[in-house]
């Protein structure tokens, strides 16, 4: 096999890895090839986070040729979303939500975030995070800016997860997180120029510009709060960092695309 083939196998490989973490679809094998394999694919992140976009997107169209009001097109596409990544994301942010709201030590906080139910934290995070992307998507109406403004989204908060899996360090020795490992420094530079290169397609560069620094600062606070508290990040930290992600870019692409504009 040529290196050239080598190459091409290695990023369809890459693309099936990041896209079953990303969604409910199998599309890879349960059983990564070798030690590094899940790591160096979060590279495809952002990949996998358009292709989520780009279905939302398309359930907002067809709801809103169908006569139907852009509030309910607008529930619909998030409902889609989630479907199709299994609501994993939300998973995570209701458990960080809960674990770093509730519990006195470090052990406990880890101990609710591995607990199935849910709190009142995490209730109360969800309805925020459903609350203000359901209303960003309402607001912007217009199906080709709100296809813009998931795509962009989903794209750009899936493009810091391996940044902030090499800086943070694994709250625990198993779980998701730890097992995938840190993403090498090839891997995080392309996952955050795809990122980049979205958002900046999408939105425009100055426009761009404020939403990476929105989730540069907001990767700063919640690894700040996720090292103090309990000493990492974890796989539902990952999922939170996702959540907040796609909250702040749909609120800029709302401020700055209201009406289609």
């Amino acid at each position: 096999m040529t290196p050239r083939a080598d190459i091409l196998k290695d990023v369809v490989a890459d693309l099936r890895i990041a896209a079953s973490f990303v969604t409910i679809f199998p599309v890879a094998s349960s059983k990564p090839s070798g030690e590094g394999t899940v790591a160096r694919a979060t590279w495809a992140l952002p990949v996998a986070g358009l292709l989520v976009g780009l279905a939302g997107a398309f359930v907002y169209k067809v709801v809103i040729r169908v006569g139907l009001a852009p509030n309910l097109a607008a529930l619909l596409a998030l409902a889609t979303t989630a479907l199709i990544t299994g609501a994993l994301h939300e998973d995570g942010l209701a458990d960080t939500a809960d674990g770093l709201g509730g519990g006195r030590t470090r052990e406990r906080k880890l101990e609710i975030m591995r607990d199935s139910r849910i709190g009142s934290y995490g209730v109360c995070a969800l309805i925020l995070s459903f609350g203000l992307r359901w209303s960003a998507l309402a607001a912007i109406a217009n199906p080709w800016a709100v296809m813009l403004a998931l795509v962009s989204a989903h794209a750009a908060a899936r493009a810091g997860l391996p940044a902030f899996m090499s800086l943070v360090a694994p709250a625990r020795s198993d779980g998701l997180s730890a097992n995938a490992g840190a993403p090498p420094g090839r891997s995080v530079a392309t996952a955050f120029g795809l990122g980049t290169l979205v958002l900046a397609l999408a939105l425009g560069p100055a426009k761009a510009l404020v939403g990476l620094v929105l989730l540069s600062a907001a990767g700063l606070i919640l690894a700040r709060l996720a090292i103090r508290q309990i000493g990492g990040q974890t796989g539902d930290i990952l999922g939170a960092f996702e959540q907040v992600g796609e909250i702040l870019i749909l609120l800029v692409a709302a401020a700055f695309l209201h009406g289609g504009g």
